[in-house]
C-alpha cells in the first residue's frame, strides 16, 4: 500500500456534542492522513434511533471545522445506507456464520440475572443456535420476531495493534453477538464493518475503549471473507480524578472551550499532546509542524490526564503569538456582546481597539479575559473593587490623587514618558514611594488593581478621560468621608 492509499475516518454518533476525546481522535486521524497524503473521511453513525439526535450533527461538524479538521469525503450517514447492510447480513446467514435468535428480551434478561447470581459473566447461552430447521421454519411461519447473531468460532484471536502491539483474546470470552435487530437494521459492529469496507478504510484509529469491539469486528470480517483494516487504539483522556472524561460528569465539549476563549490552534495543539509526543521537550507545536512529524508509533498507550491549567498556559502562548489585528477581530464581537460598545463604535475606532488588545494580551489566558480585564476602556461608570477601595482610597490617597490630577492637567503631550516623569517627580517632592501614588491611580482609572502598565494605560485612555476619572475618584473618596 502506498501512503496515498491511506484512508482513515472519524465516526461520531450524534448522541451528544463533540467531546474532547472524540475531537482528539479526529485530530490523530486527520494528522495521519495529512502526514502521508491520504484521505480523511467523516461518517455519522446514526442507526440507533433511541440515542441519535439529528439536531446535533451540525454542531459536531461545526466544531470539527472550528478546530481546523477538514475532511476529504463525507459526511456520510449510516441512516442513509440501511439497504447497503442487508446483503452482508444475508450472506452471513447463508454461509452459516450467523443464525436467527428468537429469544425475547425477557428471556435474555432472566438468563443475564441467572448468570450474575451464579457469578458467571453474562453471555448468551446459544439456545437458538441449536434449533432444528423445522422449529425455525415454524417460528418464521408464525412471524415470530428475531434478531440475527454471529456465531463465534472456538479458539483464540490475535491482531497487531499499531499502538499497543499484539493483543490476544480467547474466543470463548466473546458471546455470539447480535449483528441485526428485529427490524432488520444492523447494530453498531455490523454497520461499522460494512462501512469501513465499502469506504476503503485502511486504518481504524480510535479510543482503546473499542478494543473489545475490534475483536467482534474481526470475527465479522473473517466470516465475510474480508481482510480487516489495520487497527490502532489510542489512550483515553482522563479527568484529574482518573475517571474517563465524560459529558455525564460535567466535562466540557469543544464548543464550550471555544465559548470560554480557547483558541482553536491551542486546543488542537493541546489535544495532540494528550497521549502523543514528538519525543522531545517541545509543547508549542503548530499544525504545520505536527503534520510533518506525526506518527502513530509515538502514541503512548497510557491514559493521559486532562490538565486544564496546561491548556490555559498553552492558550496564553498562542494569544501572545497572535497578531494584534487578528485578536482585535476575535474580541471585537465579544465586547459588543458584553454591551460595552457597539459594532459601529469599534469600526470607527479600530486603532484604539488595537491598543487595548496590545495592552491586555500579555495578561490574557483566554479571549474572555479581554472582556473581564478591559471593560474600563469603554466607559468610566464602572464600580470600584470593594476590597481595593478599603486599602487604596484613603484620606492620604485623596491628597495624592488631587496633586497628581493637577500635574497631569499641566502636561501637553500626554504620553507615557511624560506621565511617568510627572508621577516620579511628585513622589520625590513628597518624599514617598511612588507605589503609594500608582496603586490608587490605577484603581481610580480602571476600578481594579490589575492590568497593563499604568503609564501605557493612561496614555491609551487619553488626557481628558484620565482627568475625568481621577476627579470621579476624588469625589467618591470625599463623599465616603475620606
Amino acid at each position: 500500500m502506498s501512503s496515498s492509499d491511506i484512508r482513515v475516518r472519524i465516526a461520531p454518533s450524534p448522541s451528544g456534542y463533540l467531546h474532547v476525546g472524540t475531537a482528539r481522535t479526529a485530530i490523530f486521524n486527520w494528522l495521519y492522513a495529512r502526514r502521508f497524503g491520504g484521505k480523511f473521511i467523516v461518517r455519522i453513525e446514526d442507526t440507533d434511533e433511541n440515542r441519535s439526535d439529528a439536531s446535533l450533527v451540525k454542531p459536531i461538524l461545526d466544531a470539527l471545522k472550528w478546530l481546523g479538521v477538514d475532511w476529504d469525503e463525507g459526511p456520510y450517514y449510516q441512516s442513509e445506507r440501511l439497504e447497503n447492510y442487508k446483503p452482508y447480513i444475508a450472506k452471513l446467514l447463508d454461509n452459516g456464520y450467523a443464525y436467527r435468535c428468537f429469544c425475547t428480551p425477557e428471556e435474555l434478561e432472566k438468563e443475564r440475572e441467572r448468570a450474575m447470581a451464579e457469578k458467571r459473566a453474562p453471555k448468551y447461552n446459544r439456545k437458538c443456535l441449536h434449533r432444528s430447521g423445522e422449529e425455525i421454519a415454524e417460528l418464521l411461519n408464525k412471524k415470530t420476531p428475531f434478531a440475527i447473531r454471529l456465531k463465534i468460532p472456538e479458539g483464540v484471536t490475535s491482531y497487531d495493534d499499531i499502538v499497543i502491539g499484539t493483543i490476544t483474546r480467547e474466543n470463548c470470552e466473546i458471546e455470539d453477538l447480535v449483528i441485526s435487530r428485529g427490524d432488520g437494521s444492523p447494530v453498531y459492529n455490523m454497520a461499522v464493518v460494512v462501512d469501513d469496507y465499502e469506504m476503503g478504510i485502511t486504518h481504524v484509529i480510535r479510543g482503546n475503549d473499542h478494543i473489545s469491539n475490534t475483536f467482534k469486528q474481526i470475527h465479522i470480517y473473517r466470516a465475510l471473507g474480508i481482510t480487516p483494516p489495520k487497527f490502532g487504539h489510542v489512550p483515553l483522556i482522563l479527568r484529574p480524578d482518573k475517571k474517563k472524561v465524560s459529558k455525564r460528569l460535567g466535562d466540557k465539549d469543544v464548543t464550550e472551550y471555544g465559548n470560554e476563549g480557547i483558541l482553536p490552534e491551542a486546543l488542537f495543539n493541546f489535544l495532540c499532546l494528550l497521549g502523543w509526543s514528538p519525543k522531545d521537550d517541545r509543547e508549542y507545536l503548530r499544525r504545520e509542524e505536527l503534520i510533518k512529524i506525526f506518527v502513530l508509533e509515538n502514541v503512548n498507550p497510557a491514559n493521559p490526564i486532562f490538565n486544564e491549567e496546561k491548556l490555559l498556559a498553552l492558550n496564553k502562548h498562542y494569544i501572545k503569538e497572535t497578531p494584534d489585528y487578528q485578536l482585535a477581530e476575535m474580541v471585537a464581537p465579544l465586547y459588543v456582546a458584553a454591551g460595552f460598545t457597539t459594532k459601529y463604535w469599534l469600526e470607527t475606532r479600530w486603532e484604539y481597539l488595537l491598543k487595548i488588545v496590545s495592552l491586555l494580551k500579555e495578561r490574557s489566558r483566554r479571549l474572555t479575559d479581554f472582556i473581564s480585564l478591559g471593560e474600563y476602556f469603554f466607559h468610566s461608570e464602572f464600580k470600584y473593587d470593594a476590597e481595593a477601595v478599603k486599602k487604596e482610597f484613603t484620606p492620604e490617597s485623596l491628597k495624592l490623587l488631587k496633586s497628581l490630577c493637577e500635574e497631569f492637567e499641566n502636561i501637553d503631550a500626554f504620553v507615557k514618558a511624560n506621565l511617568e516623569t510627572a508621577l516620579n517627580q511628585l513622589a520625590e517632592e513628597l518624599g514617598i514611594k511612588k507605589g503609594l501614588i500608582i496603586h490608587p491611580t490605577r484603581l481610580a482609572v480602571s476600578g481594579i488593581t490589575v492590568g497593563p502598565g499604568l503609564y501605557d494605560l493612561l496614555e491609551t485612555l487619553g488626557k481628558n478621560e484620565v482627568i475625568k476619572r481621577l476627579r470621579r475618584a476624588i469625589d467618591y473618596i470625599q463623599k465616603a468621608g475620606g
